[in-house]
């Protein structure tokens, strides 16, 4: 049996495409349309960010940049290439930028080990996130260890040669449950020295269960969508990659996990880690299911994980994800307000440090109200009969928000964070009878087609409408050409640069990368990044039933309908006993169930089953080596699991 496991981080990786036979000047970036300047020199004029005060605290505490301009991995690929993006990043942003999302990624471009105040380091510009380091009695404390191994172990002996330190890593704080935040463990710790007790993980409640299911059950489309909002596959000039607006981007190396041994549960729990006293505020469901942030009351350091950064954050994230509580969102930053008053400096997983209790208390304020904002408007709209994407063609923003760079949305948006509170309360229904049970996509494409008179004048439509700059309803009816004929290449072609303009205005960074890796993909052919070896600390870190959950919405259900089988799996390791039955193309798994007359009964261990998931092994290998015992008839088994289906990483989005 194949490994089955995709996880978001697999398909973050730099990438390769198929080509497809269009000429060279048809399929290269495109330069701004006279529409594009118009609108961002507009976006320029319009521009009240305090340019100075954001530069000195970027840039603030500047210790050393990180020498090796590429760092490769142990087969010789390139894990991060610190030119990428400082090369071209210069002067006044280029037509092709948004001005505001220009400024930002400049601003993040500042890179290299920054002293946050006495004890307290961080690296930054080397990853999506930052590492964190705070120094104990006998040893370092790493905040999130950034997103792989490879670069997370570059950065820590760049930074322990800097401070001249051989101090080692004595614990791990984990901020919250997503992958470029825990990722990068094993470039800092041992597994051995955690097991022995030598190393502590800390980690919010419920870190595991989050960081394990959210990118499993619907983790295919995920990995899909993720190249979009994080840009896979772009190089990096003002014509595509300029960054990820939450950081430059991912590094490309090994991900891992290890399982935290302490969990912090409450609002107001102590901890003195090597010397060190922090007071822990937890953020549950705010911007990840599992999150906390933390106060260092000798040092008045407040780490704030991913809760408030320098941006407004994602509500719903276009990748793919459960919506995020805006409310609660707004009132964690609340509650901070209160229980940190006397901070002086306020630290994140991202992005650079805020400094001086005036500055944090406008800071934290702002971004406080920025979430009640969302989440008020767009319940004021849906109560007064706005439907979901009329709420999200919405600009209204408040001034004092507008003119505070930390909440404009370079990596959330406005649109579709107003939207996403809508569905968070409401659901994807507008109500209306007549979008109830809407015709697929691809045979409401032909007939909006032939009702236009036809593909030609359909195309005549969007070309006079990319003509007069009006990209969004040129993409509209480009989609339509598309979805009803694929090979119409005039219409791909045109779709794709009408993409590349709105990527070209876009203040988010995630919405930039969407357009443009869609108008590659529509000249080009699906992006596609090379399948990974990667995740089996993932896969390790599922529990039996979330592995026969993932197992079971693989099935194909057609091929087993009609089937019936019943096994029984016994775990003599964690004395675990398991009922798979599957019945009306479903496999339904019970934990401590009996089967009276099962078709088949496996005896085995945990590490057993994970080397027929992890490695491939066959049943008759692991019965010879006495690692599984079988009861019954064997075949029942295949029976099931030759029809567990292997999912397409690389499905089509852009086209049918």
């Amino acid at each position: 049996m194949k490994p089955f496991h995709r996880t978001l981080v697999a398909a973050l990786i730099a990438s390769a495409f198929v080509p497809f036979a269009f000429a060279q000047q048809d399929i290269a970036p495109k330069s701004a349309t006279q529409a594009t300047i118009r609108a961002n020199q507009a976006v320029a004029k319009a521009m009240a960010m305090d340019d100075k005060t954001d530069t000195d605290e970027a840039t603030r505490g500047l210790i050393a940049q990180f020498p090796d301009a590429v760092v490769k991995g142990a087969n010789g690929n390139t894990v991060w290439d610190q030119t990428r993006f400082s090369t071209f990043m210069k002067g006044d942003a280029p037509a092709t930028v948004n001005p505001n999302l220009w400024r930002h990624e400049k601003l993040e471009n500042a890179s290299g080990l920054f002293k946050v105040t006495d004890g307290i380091y961080q690296i930054r510009g080397l990853d999506l996130a930052n590492m964190t380091l705070v120094e104990g009695k006998t040893g370092w404390i790493v905040i999130d260890p950034i997103f792989t191994a490879e670069m997370a172990r570059a950065t820590l002996a760049f930074t322990m040669k800097q401070l001249g330190s051989t101090k080692p890593v004595v614990a791990v704080i984990y901020t919250h449950s997503h992958a470029d935040h825990f990722g990068g463990i094993r470039g800092v710790i041992d597994e051995a020295d955690v097991k022995a007790g030598k190393v502590k993980i800390y980690a919010p409640e419920a870190f595991m269960d989050s960081a394990i299911a959210e990118n499993v059950l619907a983790g295919n489309a995920m990995s899909r969508r993720a190249t979009y909002q994080f840009g896979t596959g772009l190089e990096a000039n003002d014509r595509q990659a300029v960054g990820g607006g939450l950081g430059k981007a991912l590094t490309s190396g090994t991900p891992g996990l290890v399982p935290p041994t302490d969990y912090i549960t409450k609002t107001g729990q102590e901890a003195t880690i090597d010397g060190v006293r922090i007071v822990f505020q937890m953020a549950q469901n705010s911007e990840a299911p599992s999150e906390m942030m933390f106060y260092f009351p000798d040092k008045k350091a407040l780490c704030a994980a991913e809760v408030i950064t320098k941006t407004m954050h994602n509500i719903y994230t276009i990748r793919g994800a459960k919506v995020r509580d805006a409310l609660s969102w707004s009132k964690y930053i609340n509650s901070t307000l209160d229980l940190y008053p006397d901070a002086e400096v306020v630290f994140a997983s991202h992005h650079w440090p805020t400094f001086g209790k005036d500055n944090i208390h406008k800071y934290l304020t702002n971004q406080r109200d920025t979430y009640r904002f969302l989440h008020d408007q767009a319940l004021n709209l849906a109560n007064k009969g706005y439907t979901m994407d009329e709420i999200g063609d919405a600009k209204f923003f408040p001034k004092g928000l507008a003119a505070d760079s930390s909440t404009h949305g370079y990596y959330g948006s406005l649109s579709h964070n107003l939207r996403g509170v809508y569905n968070f309360y409401l659901g994807y229904y507008d109500a209306n009878p007549a979008t109830l049970n809407r015709l697929p996509p691809t045979d409401l494409s032909k007939r909006y087609i032939a009702a236009m008179g036809g593909e030609a004048k359909a195309l005549e439509v969007a070309r006079k409408a990319f003509d007069e700059g009006d990209y969004r309803w040129t993409v509209e009816v480009t989609n339509r050409i598309v979805f009803a004929n694929p090979a119409n290449t005039a219409a791909k072609l045109l779709e794709a640069d009408a993409f590349e303009q709105l990527g070209y205005q876009a203040e988010a960074g995630t919405w930039r990368n969407a357009y443009l890796v869609g108008a590659r993909e529509l000249r080009q052919g699906v992006i596609k990044p090379p399948s990974s070896s990667q995740g089996p600390d993932v896969v390790r870190g599922m529990d039996n039933e979330l592995l026969f959950d993932y197992i079971a919405l693989r099935l194909d259900h057609e091929k087993t309908d009609g089937m019936k089988a019943s096994i029984q799996m016994e775990f003599t390791d964690l004395k675990e006993t398991w009922a798979l039955e599957l019945s009306n193309s479903v496999l339904n798994n019970t934990k401590g169930r009996v089967l009276k007359q099962p078709d088949v009964k496996l005896t085995l261990t945990r590490p057993a089953f994970l080397a027929m998931l992890l490695q491939g092994k066959k049943l008759p290998e692991l019965v010879e080596a006495k690692m599984v015992s079988v009861e019954g008839d064997p075949k029942v088994l295949a029976s099931v699991f030759s029809n567990v289906e292997t999912f397409d990483p690389h499905f089509n989005i852009v086209t049918p």
